[in-house]
């Protein structure tokens, strides 16, 4: 491929040459020493400089170091080099993309010719595409749109996905989006966005609060519900969209008409971009403060989903005190989740529901009690859900849901459902089990909302009180304050199957200890490959993670792996082709810092493989696969293969090292490798064990249902 001026000005770093490369960032070091033909920086700083991307591919192909740079990689390492930035570069992938999208044809007439051509002819094929789904462009700067003037709020705005695209913008993006073209041609636009995006979200995982695609697709189910007779709602809301996740739900739920306002300019555009990828749903997106600026304030929308920002202190007490949406009363200023609340309810038509994922301090907090309270005795909050620990960030708090509706005439002894699925949180770092919340969430709501009341209370899991019964003075809302325990039937023989359960695998895991190991002396000079290079020679298949697929099939998550768990996700519904598992592959995940790489077996086998996970497919003639998970598996190996950025750390699985051995010496290490993986998977069924027995004599001991002599009940 020729390599133009605007393609050279796209810029990597010396950690994108070596994951380009699949080597370590030393071997660079050492290029740029041993080469004088290595080019020059031409930018950033003297300790972290920066170089042309055409030159360097040019370099490593002339020095045999690289055969074709993977077109995946190419086209992110033009995303993150952009001249105006990776947003932007995102944003202007999206447009491209819709317009292959929906008009195929249309593309190929337009990028025939030189770059000069698609740059002439592209800006009026986009306005023929994106003035349908978003309305008329507008040459306002995204930056100008959520400015405000001082002392006044900020004016709302449309989202700048349709702002006009300049030919010199155009010019300089041609490489870059002939990539995403390319890239597009063999996974498909949305499987491409889709990719750009996630690799985005995930290498800034600081900026961005993400909800949980099974989150969000639970939350469309509370207000769009699955059943026929109950037509799905046709406009959904949402106030505070970040990456559109939650309009995603709704629209694979049925929805027709999508509203969307963030306060960030470039996520109202890319969530835009997203749903009319993914939807023929249309598409109104808005940027601005949405509780000081609203965007849509005549919308009455049949179902509100929101995600809204918790614990802000600066939301607009102070501005809005007579604002019309308080009709439950004026939140006070640390209660910023009950304005969101209020707004939602607002912006719905009589009978429609929203559905809020809120922090579990908003149901008892002294300083929401009055609002808490209208909302119960106008019938406007029908439902408190309480989610296990892990369903979304923060993790290590158990959010609640709170489903709720524009009152009509209120029943003559109203009734709210209060519902705690704590005891489905995963182990570790696992993850929820969210078939068993889905299904515990969705039976409780759907009795409770056909009748106005549960008709039998489920102990320890849901049931519907009066709202005279939460009248008091605090208002407390927290649904385990109010249900029933669950029953202790048969505990202290459910325990001594747990003690029995404990001994045998405590015996197992000694049996399993590893036996002292052998001085080895120095150690061996081993010639060393990667991962990357294993790959390219044909050695072994890598493939990365997707977030959905043709069919609802089991979906292996990082968690799952990270904890060593059976897969415990499902595969949202979707166009991509999902990667699935075959005994032998290994897993390694490439998030979180932890040296952890599975070999699927015959029960995880089948299984789709998630986002944020790597698996590699090794060639039997070649390498062994417990070999290879073993050395994919130590500590420095790991930390040479990794980088930063902020607080998360992300593996390049291909610049991970492992030892050019025999297919004999491979055997060898790979069966002591086997070996302690087994001793590690029962030390972990011991832990789990021994956790659950001390936790059942604890609650066993306090409530009654065991006595302190050993045996009694």
């Amino acid at each position: 491929m020729q390599h133009n001026e605007t393609d050279r000005a796209t810029e990597v770093t010396a950690a994108g040459i070596a994951r380009l490369a699949g080597v370590g960032r030393a071997a660079v070091s050492n290029w740029r020493r041993r080469h004088p033909d290595f080019p020059r920086p031409v930018g950033g700083t003297e300790t972290s400089p920066s170089f042309a991307l055409g030159e360097v591919e040019g370099w490593l192909r002339r020095h045999g170091k690289l055969a074709e740079v993977p077109l995946r990689e190419r086209v992110w390492q033009q995303l993150v080099g952009h001249p105006e930035g990776a947003v932007a570069a995102l944003t202007h992938a999206g447009r491209v993309l819709l317009l292959i999208h929906a008009r195929p044809t249309r593309w190929l007439e337009v990028s025939s010719g030189p770059d000069d051509r698609l740059a002439a002819l592209l800006p009026a094929a986009l306005e023929e595409v994106l003035t349908p789904r978003f309305g008329a462009p507008t040459a306002q700067a995204p930056a100008a749109v959520n400015t405000p003037a001082p002392g006044h709020a900020p004016a709302p705005g449309h989202a700048p996905v349709n702002a006009p695209l300049t030919p010199p913008a155009a010019l300089a993006s041609a490489p870059y989006l002939r990539g995403v073209a390319e890239l597009a041609a063999e996974h498909g636009a949305r499987q491409t966005f889709e990719f750009l995006l996630g690799r985005h979200l995930d290498a800034n995982p600081r900026q961005y609060t993400l909800t949980p695609a099974e989150l969000a697709a639970l939350m469309a189910d509370l207000a769009c519900p699955a059943d026929p007779a109950p037509a799905p709602p046709r406009t959904v809301l949402d106030p505070a969209c970040g990456t559109g996740a939650l309009l995603r739900a709704a629209a694979g739920s049925g929805a027709r008409e999508l509203y969307a306002q963030d306060d960030a300019a470039d996520l109202a555009a890319l969530t835009a971009l997203r749903l009319a990828l993914h939807s023929r749903a249309g598409v109104r997106a808005a940027t601005a403060d949405t509780l000081r600026a609203d965007a849509f304030p005549d919308l009455r929308a049949d179902a509100v989903l929101c995600h809204p920002p918790f614990n802000e202190r600066n939301w607009g007490h102070d501005e809005l005190a007579y604002d019309p949406r308080w009709e439950y009363g004026f939140p006070a200023r640390t209660e910023s989740e009950l304005a969101w609340v209020q707004h939602a309810l607002a912006r719905l038509r009589d009978g429609g529901t929203a559905v809020l994922l809120m922090p579990p301090a908003a149901a008892s907090r002294r300083s929401g009690r009055r609002v808490r309270a209208d909302l119960l005795r106008r019938g406007a909050l029908r439902a408190v859900l309480a989610l296990p620990l892990g369903a979304a960030p923060p993790y290590n708090i158990p959010l609640h849901l709170w489903v709720l509706r524009r009152p009509g005439p209120p029943p003559a002894q109203p009734e709210v459902l209060l519902a705690d699925v704590a005891r489905f949180a995963g182990e570790g770092r696992g993850g929820p089990d969210w078939r068993a919340v889905r299904e515990s969430l969705l039976d409780a709501w759907r009795a409770f909302d056909g009748e106005g009341r549960l008709a039998e209370e489920r102990p320890g899991l849901a049931r519907s009180l009066p709202v005279i019964a939460l009248l008091d003075d605090d208002v407390d809302l927290a649904p385990a304050r109010h249900l029933p325990p669950a029953p202790a039937a048969d505990g202290a023989g459910r325990l001594t199957d747990v003690r029995d359960r404990l001994g045998t695998a405590l015996r197992r895991t000694g049996e399993l200890t590893p036996p002292p190991a052998d001085t080895a002396g120095p150690a061996p000079r081993w010639p060393l490959t990667t991962v990357g290079e294993l790959a390219r020679a044909g050695a072994l298949v890598l493939r990365t993670g997707t977030s959905g697929g043709p069919a609802r099939v089991p979906l292996l998550t990082d968690h799952d792996v990270l904890a060593g768990t059976a897969p415990s996700g499902t595969l949202p519904e979707g166009d991509e082709e999902p990667v699935l598992t075959e005994a032998g592959d290994v897993v390694v995940p490439v998030l979180g810092g932890g040296s952890v790489a599975r070999v699927v077996d015959e029960a995880t086998a089948g299984a789709a493989l998630g986002r944020n996970l790597v698996l590699l497919r090794p060639d039997p003639a070649a390498l062994d696969p417990w070999f290879l998970a073993g050395f994919l598996r130590g500590t420095a190996n790991n930390r040479q293969a990794s980088s930063y950025a902020s607080t998360a750390t992300r593996l390049d699985v291909r610049r991970l090292q492992l030892p050019r051995l025999a297919p004999d010496d491979q055997r060898r290490y790979g069966a002591r490798f086997r070996a302690l993986d087994e001793f590690e998977s029962a030390l972990r069924l011991a832990a789990r064990l021994g956790e659950q027995l001390a936790r059942g004599m604890y609650d066993g001991l306090t409530d009654g249902t065991l006595t302190p002599e050993p045996g009694g009940k």
